[in-house]
């Protein structure tokens, strides 16, 4: 990359979120979109006039630095490695691949070369979230005691490949651990499918974090009240985010005293102010690009690397195997299971 040009992009796939990086893409500043495979065509028109290419081998040859890859999750690991390979970074939709397996070999293909690579876990970018991840590392909760996270609706038809653990769950388990900063180490779940497609549909999980934070998680595919919540409650109070709508709201544990001898003894949480924050709320895949442009340059951008999103397939794949075997995944590596984090 010579200083001062464009950087050349790429993209492969244009499905319903494909279609959505075509057009930050395209109006990207410090961007050019060279081209876009997809072995279907423009169906929609959503190339934004960049060329439709056939093959990932086609892409290359006309010169990228970077290539977002939005195509099924099945493909991920095939296509990050052949563009590991040509030494071009990649920002891959999440989940990073289907296995844990995948994910590894795409961490090892891009880290080995010193590609810069990372995951599209959109929810990182968006504005409720941001704000509560500072609020958090601020200190504002104090002690924090709980994560719950509900993300429900409808089936979405474009989703044929994965079930509602890989698909949505992976946005809740990672967004868990970017916010509080910590580490799942166990992890028990039911899973259901009660829609007659080959994977489960419907997901309840329970962890816990390395600091001992429960987490919750209720995500399916089979309710017609389209859902994204996320509640943190600590010791001075619990923040909400909506992360359809953008906002956060703090519910403060009141002071309050009291002088009848009998209740002194017991110290519990009281009602308090509620505050609604006035966030600048800015489009989450404008400003995930933004980021990975920036961390291609080489310009400090907090973004989702490939080995945080394998973390996060770990995860997923945990909660699969709790929701057959029937008991908890100890999720602690060797190191933290020794010191009995």
């Amino acid at each position: 990359m010579s200083a001062g040009r464009p950087l050349r992009a790429g993209l492969v796939g244009l499905g319903s979120m494909g279609r959505h990086h075509a057009r930050v893409l395209a109006g990207l500043e410090g961007v050019d979109f060279v081209g876009v495979v997809d072995p279907m065509g423009d169906k929609y028109g959503a190339a934004q006039g960049a060329p439709v290419l056939d093959t990932v081998e086609q892409l290359l040859a006309l010169g990228v630095d970077y290539t977002v890859v939005a195509c099924p999750t099945a493909l991920h690991e095939e296509v990050g490695l052949r563009l590991a390979e040509a030494g071009v970074c990649a920002l891959v939709e999440k989940p990073v691949a289907d296995t844990v397996e995948g994910a590894r070999r795409l961490v090892e293909a891009f880290e080995s070369r010193g590609l810069v690579a990372g995951v599209g876990h959109i929810e990182r970018c968006n504005p409720a979230l941001r704000s509560l991840r500072a609020r958090l590392e601020s200190g504002e909760l104090g002690d924090v005691y709980q994560v719950v996270t509900r993300r429900q609706g409808p089936f979405p038809h474009r989703i044929a490949d994965v079930g509602v653990v890989k698909d949505l769950a992976t946005h809740d388990i990672d967004l868990t651990g970017w916010v509080t900063g910590r580490e799942y180490v166990s992890i028990a779940a039911h899973i259901v499918s009660k829609s007659g497609r080959l994977h489960e549909d419907m997901v309840s999980a329970v962890g816990r974090l390395d600091d001992g934070t429960m987490v919750n998680h209720l995500v399916n595919w089979l309710s017609p009240l389209k859902e994204r919540f996320t509640s943190v409650t600590g010791e001075r109070g619990c923040f909400i985010a909506d992360t359809l709508t953008a906002d956060l709201t703090f519910h403060s544990n009141a002071a309050v005293a009291t002088e009848w001898e009998a209740l002194q003894a017991f110290r519990g949480v009281a009602e308090g102010d509620m505050i609604r924050y006035a966030i600048q709320k800015r489009e989450p895949l404008l400003v995930e690009h933004e980021l990975f442009r920036d961390a291609v340059l080489g310009k400090p951008a907090d973004i989702c690397t490939l080995r945080q999103g394998m973390r996060t397939v770990e995860v997923a794949a945990a909660v699969l195997e709790s929701a057959v075997s029937g008991r908890s995944v100890d999720l602690r590596s060797e190191e933290l299971a020794t010191h009995g984090s």
